[in-house]
């Protein structure tokens, strides 16, 4: 089977488990997105994403078809829409507009236009080039932009977002990669021996009773985290977990701190 690949070109996609509108909803694609398909049916595509790695299925309907070149080229791409809840880019044949979400990635894009096959958009709110060197002063700043977001398993922005996703969209903002779940984050960092030398951006891991990295948080300090639970919020961290003020209880067992930059 030739190559075959694709990109995101609408706001949100969601990415499901198995081929049914009806199968869990694994994770999102964002405008931008870029993917390698694998396999076909009628109404779904199975893929993975260019940026995370990540294997699921979307409908077929919702993507363009791309060449390799501009995949390619798509793997270094780092112009985004930065941290507004408004984000509109206008088609410029048939003058649509359609709002897209923070994070989004616009390929090629250049003096305010970007091109999508043979497809010109044009921007309202100018993107941004990540600068990891950004990342120690601004990034509880960019984190704090999801706060009362609710909690939406697979999600990936401020209408609904889980808990790994609040982290890879948060550092995506300062071009540092992660993988799409908690316990493959885990796998990513430098590890941080003690709570008290931990510092905003480094991120907290937690287990299960089968020592199963289940949870992640982005931290603001080293005894304040925040971290997406019902919806995206700001707590107390110590060596046993996270704190709930809201519940007088811990909710979360710690297993280890990581640093990415």
């Amino acid at each position: 089977m030739n190559q075959i690949f694709g990109l995101c070109n609408l706001s949100l996609v969601s990415m499901r488990a198995e081929p049914s509108d009806r199968s869990e909803m694994v994770s999102q694609l964002l405008f931008g997105d870029h993917f390698e398909i694998f396999e076909e049916t009628d109404r779904w595509i199975r893929i993975k994403t260019g940026y995370d790695d990540y294997e699921g299925w979307i409908d077929s309907k919702q993507y363009c078809v791309i060449d390799a070149n501009t995949y390619n080229s798509l793997d270094t791409e780092n112009t985004l829409l930065g941290l507004k809840i408004h984000h509109p880019i206008r088609n410029s044949v048939t003058d649509e507009v359609t709002n897209i979400v923070a994070g989004s990635t616009l390929p090629g894009y250049a003096d305010g236009r970007f091109k999508i096959e043979n497809t010109v958009y044009s921007v309202v709110h100018p993107p941004l080039k990540p600068k990891q060197d950004l990342f120690p002063s601004e990034v509880a700043n960019a984190a704090k932009f999801y706060l009362n977001a609710p909690y939406l398993w697979g999600g990936r922005s401020v209408f609904g977002i889980d808990c790994s996703g609040l982290s890879q969209m948060v550092f995506k903002q300062f071009n540092i990669r992660l993988k799409r779940d908690a316990w493959q984050q885990a796998l990513q960092g430098r590890n941080v021996d003690f709570l008290e030398e931990a510092k905003a951006g480094d991120l907290a891991f937690f287990d299960n009773e089968e020592g199963k990295i289940i949870h992640v948080g982005i931290m603001l300090s080293n005894n304040r985290i925040i971290h997406a639970s019902g919806r995206v919020k700001s707590d107390v961290i110590d060596t046993e977990g996270i704190y709930s003020t809201e519940l007088r209880r811990y909710t979360h067992k710690l297993r280890i701190i990581k640093r990415f930059a």
